[in-house]
């Protein structure tokens, strides 16, 4: 059975009443090395955004879902990226927006509920991710639901004046 909903949290579609939630996390400085963002994002930016997110993975390549607990707050996001239908694969990016909501679980059910839709009802083969070499967080994460490190890709990213690594986690449908 497809269910995007877990024991504390549940994944839901964007929704317009997300633009301060969504123009918050884009904005916020300290996560752009994750999310690879170079600039600001303006409220009318993203309002034009959540105006086309009804629009279809196989048409936009995307799905972005809200993380929310059973009280309807909105604690983050996930998302499926790169979305490859011939090759039945797709990136995997998650954040849980304040840090005293981190370490709680809240990722690790909303993973495992992304991975069982990916492969259950997309059909997906295959999931992978992109995780700095110090994010110990994200890496213990996704080892967690059975992704393994494939990669090591040195110097990848320019953050602050310096290189950083990154690792190249895969999780195989088997």
């Amino acid at each position: 059975m497809i269910t995007l909903k877990g024991d504390n949290i549940y994944l839901r579609a964007l929704e317009p009443e997300d633009l301060e939630f969504i123009h918050t996390i884009e904005n916020d400085e300290t996560i752009w090395e994750i999310s690879n963002t170079q600039t600001p994002y303006s409220k009318f930016l993203i309002k034009q955004y959540l105006e086309h997110a009804h629009k279809d993975i196989f048409e936009v390549k995307q799905l972005r879902l809200v993380i929310s607990n059973y009280q309807d707050a909105a604690l983050g996001m996930i998302d499926l990226f790169d979305f490859d239908f011939k090759n039945k694969r797709a990136g995997v990016g998650i954040l849980v927006k304040e840090p005293n909501d981190r370490l709680k679980g809240y990722g690790k059910e909303a993973l495992g509920l992304l991975i069982n839709y990916a492969f259950n009802h997309l059909d997906l083969h295959q999931l992978y991710c992109n995780i700095s070499e110090e994010n110990d967080a994200s890496i213990q994460l996704f080892k967690n639901k059975g992704f393994e490190q494939i990669g090591l890709k040195n110097d990848w990213n320019y953050v602050n004046g310096s290189y950083k690594n990154e690792y190249l986690f895969q999780l195989i449908n088997k």
